[in-house]
């Protein structure tokens, strides 16, 4: 693996990893409150129970960040798993009026959060593309 692809698998994954490991043990009432903003880009989300929909959340965003992580999974595979995720994390970001400006593109201090997923889709889109080793 070259040193520029472990360190965007490295970092993106490492932190995915992390943070679907910090949704493992939370709260119902969590799970509700992230559904009904995952609800926003997806809305067939709604229809999720929100236990099932937290343990969908946790265990894929783990499954995601220790894909990016493992060294013998093809950095495409791992760049499309990346640029799925983040078009999902950006469809919460777009569908949101009040996440973005009048012009539906800039975010506003509610956005900025989600809009930040735009690198992990550049990341994912550049393993994706990168030509073979």
């Amino acid at each position: 693996m070259r040193l520029s692809n472990a360190i965007l698998r490295g970092i993106s994954g490492a932190y995915i990893l992390q943070s679907g490991l910090g949704k493992k043990d939370l709260p119902v009432e969590a799970y509700e409150g992230l559904q009904a903003m995952a609800a926003t880009g997806v809305p067939q989300l709604k229809e999720w129970d929100a236990k099932t929909f937290g343990q969908a959340l946790w265990i894929s965003e783990t499954a995601l960040g220790a894909a990016l992580l493992t060294p013998f999974v093809s950095k495409r595979l791992a760049g499309l798993a990346l640029t799925a995720f983040s078009a999902g994390m950006l469809t919460m970001y777009f569908n949101n009026d009040s996440m973005t400006q009048d012009d539906g593109i800039r975010p506003t201090h509610e956005g900025t959060p989600l809009s930040k997923d735009v690198w992990l889709a550049a990341i994912g889109l550049s393993l994706v593309f990168q030509p073979k080793d």
